[in-house]
């Protein structure tokens, strides 16, 4: 059946909103303030919801960031009157199982924005204590997250365990002369015994070594254990010389770790870092690696790369991280890339300078690719515009049998139009905040080149939903 006007433009919309889904965090741009993007982004979440609620809800089964899916959970179980029956199953599960892949921190933060809406519906309740119960050790979570698992408990009218009870909501009243689980416990003696901050998760731990006197850099030495990967990298970076594998770090992370390190730095661990950034490429890649065949990359390091102070350098880390993963994806010795700056050295890369992207995408199409793959935030202003009509002309008159597939991926959030910025009507953009997550992308962007509309967006939408929930 032929698609209708309505169709198309509710596939437009969709897709707008998976973009801005993908890559805005209500944060603060090069562009723009936090404020402004909070107000598009909570538009943009009311629009879809309202006009599109079921494609709203498998949004959830897409690589739309933390940020937008607790908000995605919230407006649905906030407006859950919106849903029929059938409906309400499908969300629960997909609730259910968004919920299970955010970090718990952002979990406990939801509960309590729902709690302070006064969001106390029966299906609420249960998905809070399913997802309470399926904590691997709530005692730990007391710990470390105790102002969010009180109101979590509260809310969804859950009864912990008498200790944990007792550790939540009453720690100075008939305190017990000692606790069963070993960390409330620890928790317990660490106001007044100095090793048993050691047995605490490092944030907690933090506070009571301020409290002590302790200096820092051996309160980190031995804390070192304790530490997870993300907070070992953390101090790291922060000069406190604590060890961590850079091999096992998430492709995006590890970048922006690089980049933040001195050139000095990088060029004395050159092999070290290149080795780690390759591994986290391969791993990203897994068996699309060498499937792409010729692959050019236009690879935006001007100086809106550099960002934000809320997301400092985050635009130049994707771009860093999208380049080893072209590297890795295309065939070997098949890989082009070109900075806009002009750079050789990747790992040398640091914002600066305009945004020339026409110019660099003429010289990557002279090398005739398979693939185009440009990663900007569409910023083209050396000569302004110059991109746009470069791929134009390209498209309608150079190839318009489509020998080169281009596409374009942007990292940063447009809020004055509710969307990243595109380059060309005729090349598909898609939004990205890891790198890692560029091959899915590039499958979602074929959506927007306007030859598909919502039926085939559903029948997408369906599948990934379905791979999601474990049914295929």
């Amino acid at each position: 059946m032929a698609e209708t006007l309505a169709d198309l433009v509710a596939a437009e919309d969709v897709l707008l909103f998976v973009n801005a889904a993908v890559t805005a965090t209500g944060q603060r741009e090069f562009r723009s303030g936090a404020a402004r993007q909070r107000l598009s982004l909570r538009f943009l979440h009311e629009y879809v919801r309202v006009n599109y609620r079921p494609l709203y809800a498998a949004s959830l089964a897409l690589g739309i960031n933390d940020h937008n899916a607790a908000l995605v959970v919230e407006n649905l179980l906030r407006h859950a009157g919106e849903a029929d029956p059938d409906q309400k199953r499908l969300e629960g599960r997909l609730i259910a199982a968004r919920l299970a892949t955010l970090p718990p921190p952002r979990v406990y933060r939801l509960f309590r924005a729902l709690r302070t809406a006064r969001v106390n519906n029966r299906r609420t309740r249960a998905l809070m204590r399913d997802w309470l119960a399926a904590r691997p050790d709530l005692g730990h979570d007391a710990v470390k997250y105790r102002a969010g698992v009180r109101a979590a408990v509260r809310h969804a009218h859950v009864a912990p365990a008498p200790e944990i009870g007792h550790f939540l909501f009453t720690p100075r009243r008939r305190a017990p002369a000692r606790y069963a689980h070993p960390l409330l416990d620890a928790h317990r003696r660490a106001h007044h015994q100095q090793a048993a901050l050691y047995e605490l998760p490092f944030t907690v731990a933090e506070g009571f070594a301020a409290g002590h006197g302790l200096k820092r850099e051996v309160f980190l030495e031995r804390m070192a254990p304790r530490m997870t990967r993300l907070e070992r990298l953390r101090t790291h970076r922060a000069g406190a010389g604590t060890d961590t594998d850079l091999t096992v770090m998430p492709l995006t992370r590890l970048a922006l770790y690089v980049l933040a390190l001195p050139f000095e730095e990088r060029t004395a661990r050159r092999a070290e870092l290149t080795g780690a950034l390759r591994a986290a490429a391969r791993r990203a890649a897994g068996t699309h690696a060498g499937t792409w065949g010729r692959v050019a990359a236009v690879l935006d390091d001007s100086f809106s790369s550099s960002g934000s102070g809320q997301k400092r350098r985050r635009p130049l880390a994707v771009a860093l991280g999208c380049h080893f993963l072209l590297e890795a994806l295309a065939a070997p010795r098949a890989y082009t890339p070109l900075w806009t700056s002009g750079a050789a050295d990747p790992l040398l890369v640091r914002p600066w300078g305009p945004t020339p992207l026409g110019t660099r995408i003429l010289d990557a199409l002279d090398a005739r690719p398979e693939r185009l793959v440009i990663v900007s935030d569409g910023w083209d202003n050396a000569p302004p515009g110059l991109a746009g009509e470069v791929l134009r002309v390209w498209r309608t008159r150079i190839d318009p049998e489509r020998r080169t597939s281009a596409v374009h991926v942007n990292p940063v959030y447009d809020a004055g139009g509710f969307d990243v910025r595109r380059l060309a009507p005729s090349v598909p953009t898609a939004g990205i905040r890891d790198a890692g997550d560029l091959a899915s992308l590039v499958e979602i962007a074929r959506f927007a080149e306007g030859r598909t509309g919502l039926a085939e967006l559903r029948a997408y939408l369906d599948g990934r939903v379905r791979l999601f929930l474990g049914e295929s």
